[in-house]
């Protein structure tokens, strides 16, 4: 399933707008540390398709936002996805060495300097949500929301390890993998519908829903991609789930199953949209992406 060229040229223009707004922000940190603010540019300026941003950005349009009112939210939510892939890959963690296409930061630099450009990535992305061109009390709901996912996903990461060589059920994976993978998308397009305004409950209810579809569609379709994806496309080696022994979807429930799973959770984040107010096209669009991405 390929996006129409509508939605092909709203990603792009996102992955532009969000790579200045990240180099701007990057260029004015850690001028007493060069080394370190090398590191996080590497980390973070290496490419990346930019999915939260774009997710966090479509939702600001739905709700009849800009991408200005959302700027320093999409920063602050590239930032926390950036530590997050910076210390996944440490040794301590699931040990890789190649993140989109290019050594990972700690074999480019070292583990340490690795460990402290994630810390500084996540502290610096509240510095950023903190400069939102938002009311005081919706500011101050944005650093909470972006607060809750950030210590979700170090739940889920525990979870995760914790998980590794051990046999778990469905419940459990999908648990972690909501923790994990799903609440930074959860958060991302939560942060949009605040960037405009978009503020009343049974909304963001309803954009929780559909996050929690789409994240866990999202993990299905990429522990998928860990099995029949290509390194060369993915920027990422395969077969590491495998190697770490760690519970996925095609290993519970067989490949086929997975299969099958990740098309029913995309029909239910569709149908979740669908119970959304405003011009939800380019959330749609980039739903069918998430779900057929490199395959």
């Amino acid at each position: 399933m390929a996006v129409n060229a509508e939605s092909s040229l709203f990603l792009k223009q996102v992955q532009s707008h969000i790579h200045e707004r990240l180099s701007d922000f990057l260029c004015e940190q850690g001028r007493s540390a060069p080394r370190l603010r090398e590191a996080m540019a590497y980390s973070v300026l290496n490419g990346g398709k930019r999915i939260r941003p774009a997710l966090l950005y479509a939702t600001c349009r739905a709700g009849a936002g800009n991408m200005a009112m959302a700027d320093a939210a999409a920063v602050a939510v590239e930032l926390v996805h950036c530590y997050s892939l910076v210390h996944d890959d440490l040794p301590c963690m699931d040990d890789d060495d190649l993140r989109r296409g290019l050594p990972t930061c700690h074999k480019r630099y070292s583990e340490d300097l690795a460990l402290l450009a994630g810390d500084t990535l996540q502290a610096l992305a509240f510095s950023s949500l903190s400069m939102a061109p938002a009311p005081a009390p919706i500011c101050l709901h944005m650093l909470r929301t972006l607060a809750d996912a950030a210590r979700d996903m170090a739940i889920g990461q525990t979870l995760d390890l914790a998980a590794e060589g051990s046999i778990i059920d469905l419940v459990q994976l999908e648990n972690i993998h909501k923790l994990k993978t799903g609440a930074l998308i959860r958060a991302s397009l939560l942060l949009g519908a605040l960037s405009a305004g978009w503020t009343d409950s049974s909304t963001l209810a309803a954009l929780e829903h559909f996050g929690d579809r789409l994240g866990l569609a999202f993990q299905v379709d990429d522990d998928i991609l860990d099995i029949i994806g290509n390194t060369d496309v993915l920027g990422k080696a395969v077969g590491a789930d495998q190697r770490l022994g760690k519970a996925t979807y095609p290993q519970l429930i067989g490949l086929e199953a997975a299969l099958e799973l990740s098309a029913q959770l995309h029909k239910e984040a569709r149908a979740a949209l669908a119970e959304l107010p405003g011009d939800t096209r380019y959330l749609t669009e980039l739903t069918d992406y998430l779900i057929s991405r490199d395959r």
